[in-house]
Formats: structure tokens, sequence, C-alpha cells
């Protein structure tokens, strides 16, 4: 934002009556805003509306003004070193681009519910949108020739730490000769799946030892906590589940939400595609064959009823991890291919979900579908059709 210094000038009677109508609508600071410096320059970011600035310090004299609902022409006499004509396009830039809220107007979508973030904002709020929507590379073998160049000019990190000069003790190996181990031991990220469908019991077994409750807890004068295979911050739970069946057996195509409660699905939208799980899933076109996914999301009241500090959004974070290889692991028992993955298109999953990305928002995706036959890898590329590719 830049302001002009003032000269004198005078203006027909029309224009200037004009100016003092407009001059009277009273402005204020978006609630969401907030500035930090890239580099050497300062911006200012409306982190609900995704719309962010680079300006002048003086910005944050005008954003600060405006801390309630005030006339514009009070401003004018605060800046009396600017001109009217500058600071009132300031003022419309700044509300044009979401910092400054015109008396009237209606609400940006989502603020009324992030509002009731409160002790949260602004570090959850602006973690959580910030990090959604991003783009993604949906090619694997333009992944792994990126991969390839990124490691010759910078090595990839050891994944173990060490102590080399500290005393050692050395442990007996692991027992792995029992079902358990077994299948830790086997679960993998599968990226092929066999065209066969996935039987309807097998699902339901699966959501229901990952997200189905198991037993009710009930506190005196407070009321009942839910007991599911997952821990959870407070037994407050605030993970749901919705499916996308592409190919279940006895379960027609669509968008289902899991009860955990009743132990059933719930069906909010007919039809599942190959397409439609691609779009997804950023268009990773490999996921497109699995038999369905699922798609975590938060009810983030649930949390902030107990916790009310913004560390509580890295539980609901964690929990959704529980539930996820809580999942990953049952689905390898089951004898599925299991997958889970952080690339996915927040706002298109939520519009087709009909939850607002604030109350409630999707923060992780999971699927499966059977093994495919005679496959003893679970990635895209093996290591022989990586040495093939021309790199």
């Amino acid at each position: 934002m830049r302001a002009i210094r003032r000269t004198p000038m005078r203006l027909p009677l029309r224009v200037r009556a004009k100016r003092l109508q407009s001059d009277a609508v009273r402005y204020r600071r978006a609630p969401f805003v907030i500035s930090y410096w890239r580099r050497e320059k300062l911006v200012f970011e409306n982190f609900l509306t995704g719309r962010s600035i680079t300006a002048d310090p003086l910005t944050s004299t005008v954003l600060h003004f405006f801390d309630r609902w005030r006339p514009l022409r009070d401003l004018f006499v605060l800046l009396k070193q600017y001109t009217p004509a500058s600071l009132r396009e300031a003022v419309r830039l700044l509300a044009r681009h979401s910092f400054l809220q015109r008396r009237g107007q209606d609400l940006a979508p989502g603020e009324k519910e992030l509002l009731a973030w409160s002790e949260w904002n602004p570090a959850a709020s602006f973690f959580h949108f910030a990090t959604k929507d991003a783009r993604f590379q949906p090619d694997s073998e333009q992944e792994y020739r990126e991969l390839l160049r990124l490691a010759k000019s910078n090595p990839m990190p050891q994944p173990v730490k060490r102590y080399p000069r500290a005393q050692q003790v050395r442990l007996s190996p692991p027992k792995v000769d029992s079902e358990f181990p077994r299948v830790l031991l086997a679960r993998r990220t599968w990226r092929k799946f066999s065209p066969r469908s996935v039987a309807l019991n097998v699902l339901g077994n699966l959501l229901g030892l990952t997200w189905g409750v198991q037993a009710w807890v009930k506190t005196p004068q407070i009321g009942s906590a839910a007991v599911k295979t997952s821990p959870s911050g407070g037994a407050l739970h605030p993970v749901e589940a919705y499916v996308l069946a592409r190919k279940v057996k006895g379960l027609p195509p669509g968008l289902y939400h899991y009860n955990g409660a009743d132990h059933g699905l719930e069906l909010l939208r007919r039809g599942a595609t190959a397409r439609h799980i691609t779009r997804c899933l950023a268009d990773q076109w490999w996921y497109g064959s699995a038999s369905f996914i699922i798609f975590m999301t938060a009810v983030f009241s649930r949390t902030r009823w107990k916790y009310d500090y913004a560390r509580a959004y890295r539980a609901v974070l964690m929990e959704a991890g529980h539930l996820c290889q809580t999942f990953c692991l049952t689905a390898t028992w089951l004898n599925l291919a299991p997958f889970c993955t952080l690339a996915f298109a927040d706002s298109l999953i939520e519009k087709a979900l009909g939850v607002d990305g604030v109350s409630e928002s999707v923060l992780y995706v999971a699927g499966a579908g059977m093994r495919p036959d005679n496959q003893h890898h679970a990635h895209l590329l093996s290591g022989s059709e990586i040495s093939k590719l021309n790199l």
C-alpha cells in the first residue's frame, strides 16, 4: 500500500458530496490477517481467504486503526500527511483483497466457523489453511527423475540416527514367528490392485476394527466416551470416516459415511468411478483401480471442547495417523492391498462430502483393493522396471 502526501485541491460540489458519503462508510480489519517478512518483503496474508500481498509498513498502521468499525474519514485525521484520495485508494485495495471488511458486506465463507476456533487462532488455523490444496507431481517416472536430480545436488538424509561414541547395548532380534509380527512385516503401501472386488463383509470388518466404537465409558455428570482400537486425546475421537466405494461386492458404488456407533454405512451419494478416485487423489492414476478409498475428516469442535490451546491441533493430526496405521495393519491382516496418501484435493473432497473445511475438514486418505495376482512387490515400479527407464 502506498499513500501520497497531501496537496490542496478543490473539487466540484457534487463530487465532494459523493466523497463525503463514501467517507462515512465503516470498515473493520478482517479477523484472520497475519504479517511476516519473506526475504526483504513485508507480507500480509488473510489465511482464511488465501489472499496475500506485499506492502509498505504503513499498511500495519491502517489495519491497526481499523481494529473496530470506523468510518473512512477518521483515517484522514490520523494520517493527515497523506491525501484523502490516496487513503481512499489504499482502503479500497485492502478491502478488495479481503484485509478490510466493509460494513454490510457478506462474511467470507468459513469466517463464522473459524471464529469458533477461538484460542486455536491464529497458529493452528494458519497452518490448517496454508497446507490445503497443494499441487503434486502425478507422473511417477518424472517424480523419480526429479528425485535423482535432487539426490545429486543434495544427498538423501540418513533414515536413522546413531551415537557411535556411546556405550552400546546389543539386543536380541525381534521375535517374528507369530501372526502379529508377520502382519507388521508384511505391511506395504500398495500401488497395484487386482481387478477382483473386495467383499462387503471384509470392508465391514476393516471399518469396524479401525473406526468402530468397541464400548462406551460413562463419566458422571459429563457424558459417555467412546472406546476404539486407536488412542484419542481425551477419548474425544474427532476423526470421521467416509467411504468412496468403487468395487465392493454387495455394495452399490457410491459415497458413504461410516457410522461407528451403529456399525453401518450411510449413503450420501450414488456412483463412484476410477476417475472420481484419481481426481480426489491429485491425479495419482495408480490408485484409480482401488476398490475403495476412505476420507478421514476431523470434527474439530470435539477436541476444542476440552483443549483450548493450539497444540491440540497436533493431537488431531496424530490421531489420523494412529487410525491410518490401524487401517493399514488390519487391511494387511485381511490380505488386502492398503495404501495411504497425503496427496489429495482438499476442497474438491470437502465439497463432495458436504463439509465446510473449517468445522469439519479432510485430513488424510487411505484405501485398498485386492492384492494383484502373481505380484510380490507393492510399488508401481519395481527395481528392474526402474533400471529400464531412460534416465
